[in-house]
């Protein structure tokens, strides 16, 4: 049913909520599982003032990129030990239309994450990944809250 699933992840423990899921899935279907990560080159340091942003600098985008692939292909060590076919992609851009490029690019059949379960003030000043990617997706989502 499923041949491959994308897996955007964070670094946070929350987001890693989504592994057992992915697992289990990935042996039951035999699919290819793709890890991502997004890193954002313009961070907003102020939501609530949209004028207030800090472009990322070159070397401080090359040392997040690195840090992410060493994450990454530490969670893909994990799972192809387990025999699961696992790939990575560090991608820089917006975080949810790069899932969904990223989805259309690997052809993924399902995409997987956590929610953080934000409500109230935090969600509206930090958006919501999860709510974004389930406006705009194309294709069956798994959305877990961790």
């Amino acid at each position: 049913m499923y041949k491959t699933v994308l897996v955007p992840l964070d670094g946070s423990k929350r987001a890693e909520a989504i592994l057992p899921h992915v697992e289990q899935l990935a042996g039951r279907y035999a699919a290819q599982v793709v890890f991502l990560q997004v890193i954002e080159p313009v961070i907003s340091s102020a939501p609530y003032l949209p004028d207030a942003s800090v472009d990322l600098s070159q070397a401080t985008l090359t040392r997040w990129a690195a840090e992410a692939e060493t994450y990454l292909a530490g969670i893909q060590g994990e799972f192809r030990e387990k025999g699961i076919e696992a790939r990575t992609r560090v991608e820089t851009g917006p975080v949810v239309g790069t899932i969904i490029n990223v989805a259309h690019d690997e052809g993924a059949d399902l995409i997987a994450m956590a929610s953080h379960g934000r409500t109230g003030l935090s969600r509206v000043f930090y958006g919501s990944v999860a709510a974004g990617v389930l406006h705009l997706v194309d294709r069956p989502l798994l959305l877990i809250r961790s």
